[in-house]
């Protein structure tokens, strides 16, 4: 199944760390940008830092499975050696994590790996990946 990419603006109270984050540490591709705003290849989904000090913002939890889950939070679903490698990759850079490369619903027909850590803005990220992508939206 072929998606179309989805497009997240959100906000930053500094670019060059937005860059160093997203593009060096993540290793996501810059698209165009200008003085306010960079755009970013995130696993082909475009999302754009816009420079907006004021609009950073203290961020609430919700309780999933046991863990303290950052509200609100975006993110990818990724095939599970791809988190795996990027997960392995972020433990090695020695990155702070909200909530460290785990397994979640173990056993349940909604089993995925998961990981979520915060920008250098507070903005939440989580990068998850399936036990069986066909189950993506599967109720217990």
């Amino acid at each position: 199944m072929s998606l179309p990419p989805f497009h997240l603006a959100f906000p930053v109270d500094d670019l060059a760390a937005a860059r160093r984050f997203y593009g060096e540490l993540l290793g996501c591709p810059e698209g165009r940008s200008a003085d306010h705003w960079v755009d970013f290849d995130l696993y082909g989904h475009q999302i754009v830092a816009h420079l907006a000090p004021d609009a950073v913002q203290r961020r609430a939890t919700n309780p999933v499975d046991g863990e303290d889950v950052p509200v609100p939070h975006f993110g990818a679903v990724l095939p599970m050696q791809q988190w795996k490698a990027l997960a392995e990759r972020l433990e090695g850079s020695g990155v702070e994590f909200v909530i460290r490369p785990t397994i979640r619903f173990q056993g349940e027909p909604g089993e995925q790996a998961t990981m979520f850590l915060l920008d250098p803005a507070g903005n939440a990220l989580e990068f998850k990946a399936m036990a069986d992508p066909a189950k993506l939206f599967a109720k217990n």
